[in-house]
């Protein structure tokens, strides 16, 4: 089985429950990082725990607290989407940091309070900073992801906002996410780079005022998201805007420019949030293998 084979499961028909029987072919440990010109590709889901990925990507019955481990095994990063609803003690983390192997790394999403508020509690930036310390001392954190809302549009006040998240996460690395194409300018992406802030590529629906697909590099991280191209759900209340499965074509659109911004970067990182029902990490491998080369 590759990851080409397009089926509900990774597990094809079933799959025995409680089995440790792998769904994919396990890549080699130098595998698990593409290299682009000497430059690292790092290429994981945004989040890994979710109850519908029992049986689609995770052994039936795994428990909870070996789905990192699990995880790890195929992807050497993860992007915490978690901590955007809830920051949590220092703790979770140290504990996390237990569950994955000394190569594997983490980027971390802001909480709400940062990007869809326009006050910040000082608390929430406080919380959120003593809660990252453990990735911070291993040398496992990589950044913090900024999503802002469809809302949040290009004005003097939003400018000044992201001018004091910047102050506040002073020395960490920073990527910011727009949905609105109100921010999609050269000089916002000079204002970027002179912050020290970076930019978060995104692929999602061709709809009028989102974000469309450009590839641009403010730092010397590159930074890119699916969020799959759902765009009947989009807007709507039913369903889930992040069901979609990438087709092979699909990300072979963004391949030159991944492979683009990783000859410029000293890093790049790719997260695949189209989470819904293991989705995600059978897209990320599929890109995996289409970076190395196996599937051009």
């Amino acid at each position: 089985m590759n990851a080409f084979d397009r089926q509900p499961s990774l597990w094809g028909e079933g799959g025995p429950p409680g089995t440790e029987t792998l769904p994919l072919p396990l890549p080699a440990p130098g595998q698990r990082v593409t290299q682009v010109a000497g430059h690292p590709v790092r290429i994981g889901t945004s989040g890994f725990s979710f109850p519908d990925w029992d049986g689609a990507f995770y052994p039936r019955g795994l428990p909870s607290s070996r789905r990192l481990s699990f995880y790890a095994r195929y992807f050497p990063t993860v992007e915490i989407n978690s901590t955007y609803y809830g920051i949590p003690q220092a703790r979770t983390f140290a504990q996390l940091l237990e569950k994955a192997p000394p190569d594997f790394d983490f980027v971390v999403k802001a909480h709400q309070s940062m990007t869809h508020e326009e006050d910040t509690p000082p608390a929430a930036y406080d919380d959120f900073l003593r809660a990252i310390e453990p990735l911070q001392e291993a040398g496992r954190f990589e950044g913090i992801l900024a999503q802002f809302p469809w809302r949040f549009r290009r004005t003097p006040e939003a400018e000044r906002h992201l001018a004091d998240m910047r102050q506040r996460f002073a020395g960490l690395p920073i990527f910011v996410e727009f949905r609105h194409e109100s921010w999609v300018k050269d000089e916002v992406f000079d204002s970027l780079a002179g912050q020290g802030i970076g930019y978060c590529c995104v692929d999602e629906p061709s709809l009028e005022g989102l974000v469309p697909p450009v590839a641009r590099l403010t730092t010397d991280v590159a930074y890119v998201r699916f969020h799959g191209r759902n765009a009947k759900n989009w807007w709507g209340k039913e369903g889930d805007r992040y069901d979609y499965d990438y087709r092979p074509e699909e990300l072979k659109e963004w391949q030159e420019k991944i492979r683009e911004l990783a000859e410029r970067a000293k890093k790049t990182y790719v997260f695949f949030n189209n989470c819904h029902a293991g989705q995600a990490a059978r897209n990320a491998r599929l890109m995996m293998d289409m970076m190395q080369g196996d599937l051009s």
